[in-house]
């Protein structure tokens, strides 16, 4: 296992910081992480299975006068559970945590944590989308989107398409992510380990 340290800037919100240490295998890997933001912070940990498929997400999150967790796991037939406790009085504008339809979430493979630049290195990798026999077509996919800090889970349908293929003098590939659910198109910025380097609008590597 290869141990990676990164941390991300907010650029959508100059105040939010985000961190996460990485522990990378061949074809999984496990990590935590943090987000930091002017009325909130989240605290996570990811495992995957082989393929980088989410075995397990755990959140915690923290507010003026309240807290949420949720524990997010897909089971090996594919099925989508969560668990879920809260206390204080969170903001009246948030929704309630937990999975909002467990049907909606058939043949999802990977978890999305809102505003987390880790979970778009799963179906990086999995796609092989760094390297030159990277899938000519765009690849549709279908997350459970995890969003914050309500830690309410939703489906997201996405498209991941090559874009340049990695350039080991540089350092990094690019890689269009497409979000049909929120409207939203990017062209990422990776490294050789599929770990997002620039999310135009959202987020910058700082280390």
């Amino acid at each position: 296992m290869t141990r990676r340290y990164v941390t991300w800037a907010g650029e959508d919100d100059p105040d939010r910081l985000d961190t996460a240490v990485l522990s990378l295998g061949a074809d999984r890997f496990e990590c935590l992480g943090t987000s930091r933001s002017a009325t909130w912070v989240t605290a996570w940990s990811l495992t995957t299975g082989p393929q980088w498929v989410t075995r397990r997400l755990e959140v915690t999150a923290r507010g003026q006068g309240w807290s949420r967790d949720l524990l997010l796991e897909r089971s090996g037939s594919g099925e989508w559970t969560a668990r879920v406790s809260h206390t204080g009085a969170a903001p009246v504008d948030l929704a309630t945590p937990g999975i909002e339809d467990p049907s909606a979430l058939a043949g999802a493979l990977d978890c999305d944590l809102a505003l987390c630049p880790v979970t778009n290195s799963m179906p990086i990798l999995r796609l092989g989308l760094l390297g030159e026999r990277a899938p000519v077509e765009p690849t549709p996919l279908t997350m459970a989107w995890v969003v914050v800090p309500s830690l309410r889970v939703l489906r997201s349908d996405q498209v991941y398409a090559p874009g340049a293929p990695y350039d080991p003098g540089a350092g990094r590939a690019v890689v269009t992510y497409t979000s049909a659910t929120r409207d939203v198109t990017a062209d990422l910025t990776v490294d050789a380990d599929g770990l997002v380097i620039d999310y135009p609008h959202l987020a910058r590597r700082v280390r």
